[in-house]
């Protein structure tokens, strides 16, 4: 089983510690016995390191010194039967390694190209939300050469949204480069700055809301966790709130009406439909209490596995434990490289104690 992680996305670091928490998942219990991880790590630079160099990453030390002798491509095809990439954003999460995967014919975590591509980018996720007829919140698409027009492009998102309203990169997650702008000068500087991280850019109106997210798990006919909440303390889940201990906590399962909570996991997997992604995601939501009105916000494809993470947490809540669900994952992959009809999640979540 091939364990990639780190990347060329500013998610780097993430990544590492999501990979951590999986190569602890595959060496306890029953998959102790079940796999044999070889760690690839995949350097800023986008050089693969195999064997110690990689046990190192893993473990937090970084090899320094120039990587430009490294391969640019696996070298190691032949020692695995199935990957498992644990690479969050750009180069990861949007097509790219899933394509590699592809062309090498071998059965990869996760969903294909197409539903990472159109999930990773906001735009196109958006629009497969809309076609879907999705219930999101209002937003405004643009791109960084619109901002030579910078007028035109700041009174369009007046026009339509106002303010608050969020300014986001279309391809970068764990809120990196996200603001929030308040007035015009703000505005024109989140998206100046966007625009320094992507060519693509969505500005969405900023609505008060409670945050819930669920996550889906299988293809066919996937299934649905429990639903969980977000609770920060700054004024939205910033980078610093995600990744920083102490600056928010999760609330699993959401204290929310039975309803809202069905409705939530029902919108997640037809989000996850809407974008023709499989294996696994984590769709985000607002819920405005007044009038329970639920918005999609965005799906991952490759969510966070960190210790405080919320895909394996809400497995967790939902009877599926990190060990049972890594197993889950990589079962899925070779069924469906196989072209087999495998069981249903929710079947094999109950069934496989």
């Amino acid at each position: 089983m091939g364990l990639v992680f780190g990347g060329r996305s500013g998610e780097h670091d993430v990544s590492i510690r999501s990979a951590r928490t999986i190569a602890a998942a595959l060496s306890r219990g029953d998959n102790r016995q079940r796999y044999q991880a070889v760690l690839h790590y995949i350097t800023r630079g986008g050089r693969w390191i195999v064997g110690d160099g990689a046990t190192a990453a893993l473990s937090g030390t970084i090899p320094a010194g120039s990587d430009n002798h490294l391969p640019r491509l696996p070298t190691t095809a032949h020692q695995v039967d199935v990957w498992f990439p644990v690479l969050h954003g750009p180069n990861g999460e949007d097509g790219t390694v899933q394509g590699l995967f592809t062309l090498l014919d071998q059965p990869f975590v996760g969903t294909g190209v197409l539903g990472a591509a159109v999930g990773m980018d906001k735009q196109a996720m958006k629009a497969a939300f809309a076609t879907a007829g999705l219930p999101q919140v209002s937003y405004v698409c643009a791109t960084a050469n619109r901002l030579a027009y910078s007028d035109e492009l700041v009174n369009n998102v007046e026009k339509h949204l106002g303010y608050p309203c969020f300014v986001k990169p279309a391809n970068l997650g764990s809120s990196l480069g996200i603001s929030k702008a308040w007035d015009r000068g703000a505005l024109l500087a989140g998206l100046q700055a966007a625009a320094q991280l992507d060519d693509r850019l969505i500005v969405e109106a900023a609505v008060p809301a409670r945050e819930l997210e669920c996550a889906v798990l299988g293809y066919g006919h996937p299934d649905a966790s429990v639903v969980g909440e977000i609770l920060y303390d700054a004024e939205w889940y910033d980078y610093t709130s995600k990744y920083s201990p102490g600056h928010s906590s999760l609330a699993i399962p959401a204290s929310v009406p039975q309803a809202i909570h069905d409705r939530v996991r029902r919108l997640a997997v037809q989000a996850t439909q809407a974008v023709g992604a499989y294996g696994l995601s984590r769709v985000d939501f607002f819920y405005q209490e007044d009038g329970q009105v639920l918005y999609v916000n965005e799906i991952n494809t490759m969510p966070g596995f960190t210790s405080q993470s919320m895909y394996p947490l809400l497995w967790q809540a939902s009877g599926v434990s990190m060990e049972e669900l890594v197993h889950r994952l990589i079962d899925l992959a070779q069924e469906r490289h196989g072209g087999s009809h495998p069981t249903p999640a929710h079947e094999s979540a109950h069934s496989a104690h």
